[in-house]
Formats: structure tokens, C-alpha cells, sequence
């Protein structure tokens, strides 16, 4: 068996949290000014079919030293400066289910090394490195041509996706796919998830390798349920049937209930586009 269910969940001391918690943003320094992107640069994002509600400029110090400005929309990440880079491609009309950004991780690429960091600060808790086996274990039994090698230690320079801990409340980010075609290096998880059960772990660290294998979100029509967003929506995933909110790992929601599967259009999707 791959795992024990739990049948209860843990609940943050400071009281209830509703049953849809959304995915959080890496934030470096709380106290920073929010710098707002340029025109054109939201007209490049939406040529992405990447949401430009609410993109921020930030300042993001990953784990090997490098800092970088980068346009954050929701939890994904892109390099201010690869920007121009990044491939466009026109959208798809309507909510089909299924979605994936314009770059997708290349043949040549696709034998990922993955690393759980457990070094000083940055270490990932024993609860998410256990989900993190958890997820790159859904990923691994999927009849297709990704493959993630799993391993734990402290050897940055050997891994191509890097998934290490970070400050702030449930939820993480993620870099998505370069131009390219190598995987998103970087995957943080936020420190505050580490107050929720292994199943939620596994759901907020299958989501964000979701999006360093270039999955989109899965409801950016109308993400948790919020409202219609502007600008158009990412690239359809054909194959995958019409449902903006069926259950997927890849919707902007994290339910607290999540056994942190993947579901079978999230399977789909996966084994359509690898």
C-alpha cells in the first residue's frame, strides 16, 4: 500500500479555516513596496495565456544565491528578464477542463532530477518529505515519457527541479517551464503547510510540480469560485473534457478534506501532453 489515509485533519490553532483555502504567493519581505508591471508587460503574459490579474514585480532569492525580478501571478513565477523569451500561442475559448502553459518541459529533458533540500533553514519538514515522495510517486506511475529521480540532500547543482521550504502560510510556488524546455528549477513550499496533514503536504507539493511540468490552473476562469478574471485563459490540453470545476490537483484551491491525488483528467492531461 502506498500509504496510510488519515482520518482526520489538523486544524490551525487560531481557529477554522474555511473549506477552500487559496493557493499563497512567496512574499521575500512583507514590508516591500508592490511594483507594478508595465503595459507591455502584461500584454507579453497575456500572449502566455498567463492570468494578469493582480501580477506584481518581486524581488525572489532562490536557493542557490541568484536573485531575480520576477512577475508573480497567483503562485507561478516568471523571470522578468527571459520574459521576451517566453513562447505565445493563442488560447482556446472556454472552460475546458485541462490546461498547460505555452512551454513545455522537452524530450531532451524529461529524465528530471528532483531534489527534497534538507539543508539549515530551507530543509523541508520530515511531514513534506514525505509528501514529496508521495507526489513524485503520482507523477512516476503515469505510462508516459516524464520521469522524476527522486532525491534528498543538499546537492543543488545536480538537480533540475529543487523543492525546498520557505516563509509564509499554506500554499507555494513555482517556476514553470523555460523557454528551452527544461522543467521549472525552483519549487517552495511554504513554511505554514507544515500545520496541515500529509495529505495536504502532498496536494500543495503535486500542484506546484504541476506547474514546474507547465500545468496551468485548472479553474483560471473563475479561480476558488471568486468571479470571472480578465485577459484570456491558457492553452486547452485537448483530450481533456469540458468541466471548470471538476476536481483536479492543478484548481487555485487547496480543500483542506484533499487526499492529494492525481485525479484522472489530471492524469490525462499529463499522459496526453508526455
Amino acid at each position: 500500500m502506498k500509504k496510510l489515509k488519515l482520518l482526520v485533519f489538523f486544524v490551525i490553532s487560531i481557529g477554522v479555516f474555511s473549506s477552500c483555502q487559496k493557493e499563497e504567493i512567496i512574499n521575500e519581505n512583507p514590508q516591500e513596496a508592490v511594483i507594478k508591471p508595465t503595459k507591455a508587460q502584461l500584454e507579453k503574459l497575456s500572449k502566455m495565456n498567463i492570468n494578469t490579474d493582480n501580477v506584481a514585480i518581486k524581488d525572489i532569492t532562490f536557493l542557490d544565491g541568484t536573485n531575480e525580478k520576477h512577475l508573480v501571478s497567483q503562485d507561478i513565477l516568471i523571470s522578468l528578464a527571459d520574459l521576451n523569451s517566453y513562447t505565445t500561442a493563442e488560447p482556446n475559448p472556454g472552460d475546458e477542463k485541462q490546461f498547460r502553459f505555452p512551454n513545455i518541459v522537452a524530450p531532451p529533458f524529461r529524465n528530471i532530477r528532483i531534489l527534497g533540500y534538507t539543508g539549515g533553514s530551507f530543509a523541508l519538514t520530515n511531514k513534506m518529505q514525505t509528501a514529496l515522495g508521495w507526489a513524485v510517486f503520482n507523477y512516476n506511475v503515469l505510462p508516459n515519457t516524464i520521469n522524476l529521480n527522486l532525491a534528498f540532500g543538499t546537492n543543488i547543482a545536480a538537480a533540475d527541479i529543487i523543492v525546498y521550504k520557505v516563509n509564509g502560510g499554506l500554499g507555494g510556488a513555482a517556476s514553470i517551464p523555460t523557454p528551452a524546455g527544461q522543467p521549472g528549477k525552483f519549487v517552495m513550499i511554504n513554511s505554514g503547510t507544515d500545520a496541515f496533514n500529509i495529505n495536504v503536504n502532498e496536494h500543495v507539493i503535486g500542484h506546484e510540480i504541476g506547474h514546474a511540468l507547465g500545468l496551468a490552473h485548472q479553474d483560471w476562469s473563475n479561480p476558488c469560485g471568486g468571479g470571472p478574471v480578465p485577459g484570456v485563459g491558457p492553452i486547452w490540453i485537448p483530450g481533456t473534457p469540458f468541466s471548470p470545476f471538476a476536481p483536479s490537483i492543478m484548481r487555485s484551491c487547496i480543500n483542506p478534506g484533499t487526499d492529494g491525488e492525481l485525479t484522472a483528467t489530471d492524469k490525462d492531461a499529463l499522459n496526453i501532453l508526455y
